[in-house]
């Protein structure tokens, strides 16, 4: 079953998948092809804001891009998902960042907006997540991953390593979601970013991991293409990345050795976001990192920095 924490009761709603959330289409993807595709041609891809005050650098971010109102039409549901994997230091959505986005959504006229997670309550309240949840007055819903019914098969269209996924019922109940990672080290791949995010929503994640996942080139190669054919059934409406606060080892749990770039990332294009922290932040050459690459192969964004408009300020 599905846990729900939250301070009023969940509001009864049809579990039919909309036309966003056909199978065999990109999961919630119609957003991004549609109303969006229209002014994007006309704005920057990627918007990096510096500073110390996470929260006004959230809306900065997104501001940048056209504000909140281009990605969350008024009476939408929004569905966030946020990085709650541990409570160590640099290796969770900071909170400020979390409450900004709920403000900005909120301010859009969403009608509805939640958190999914396949993660504990202690996880939730270990990093400081559940109190902004429970003070901002939105839904939290926890996932057990253990219960299969709480998941739907979803086929991926030449999927190399992984046929078909297993994405998270709830999903299907919102317009839209956006994806809130935080880049950061990982000890398989060596990166984290907003693809690999996405594991959060599916519930086979057991697959991507053989034996010597963390060591092993070929076991390592497999994770990162099970990745890479996830998201080509995930489409976010917008990812916002937390890289204020990150470890550059022993991730994604840590604790590990802390950087503090002071950034937030933010944008459409998942494959050029990533490049980019990968190569900015990180100091790696995003044609090493399996999934970003393979990404790319499958069309799913640019790898190539000068091809991708990116507008870089500090507050």
């Amino acid at each position: 079953m599905s846990e729900k924490l939250n301070r009023r009761e969940f509001i009864n709603r049809s579990a039919k998948i909309g036309a966003t959330a056909i199978i065999g289409k990109k999961v919630l993807g119609a957003l991004a092809d549609g109303p969006l595709s229209a002014w994007a041609a006309e704005t920057i891809d990627i918007a990096v804001v510096n500073g110390a005050d996470y929260g006004a650098m959230a809306a900065k971010a997104v501001q940048m891009l056209g504000g909140m109102g281009r990605f969350v039409p008024k009476g939408a549901k929004v569905a966030l998902l946020p990085n709650v994997q541990a409570k160590n230091p640099g290796t969770f959505t900071k909170p400020e960042i979390l409450r900004s986005v709920i403000k900005m959504c909120k301010e859009a006229g969403a009608s509805e907006i939640a958190c999914l997670s396949q993660l504990t309550p202690a996880h939730w309240e270990g990093c400081g997540l559940a109190a902004v949840v429970k003070e901002e007055d939105v839904l939290l819903t926890l996932v057990s991953n253990k219960e299969p019914a709480n998941f739907k098969k979803v086929p991926i269209p030449d999927g190399q390593a992984l046929p078909i996924a297993m994405i998270m019922n709830e999903l299907f109940k919102y317009d839209l979601y956006i994806n809130m990672p935080v880049t950061k080290d990982h000890a398989g791949n060596k990166f984290t970013g907003t693809l690999k995010n996405h594991m959060g929503l599916n519930g086979n994640n057991r697959d991507f991991h053989k034996a010597n996942w963390k060591t092993d080139p070929a076991d390592i190669d497999h994770l990162d293409t099970c990745i890479a054919d996830l998201n080509a059934v995930l489409n976010p409406a917008l990812n916002i990345v937390d890289a204020t606060e990150i470890i550059t080892s022993n991730g994604p749990m840590g604790p590990g050795d802390l950087a503090k770039p002071q950034k937030i990332v933010a944008g459409l294009d998942r494959v050029a976001i990533d490049a980019y922290c990968a190569r900015n932040i990180l100091k790696l050459n995003p044609q090493d990192i399996v999934c970003i690459r393979k990404a790319y192969e499958r069309k799913l964004g640019e790898i190539d920095p000068a091809r991708v408009r990116i507008s870089e300020v500090r507050l």
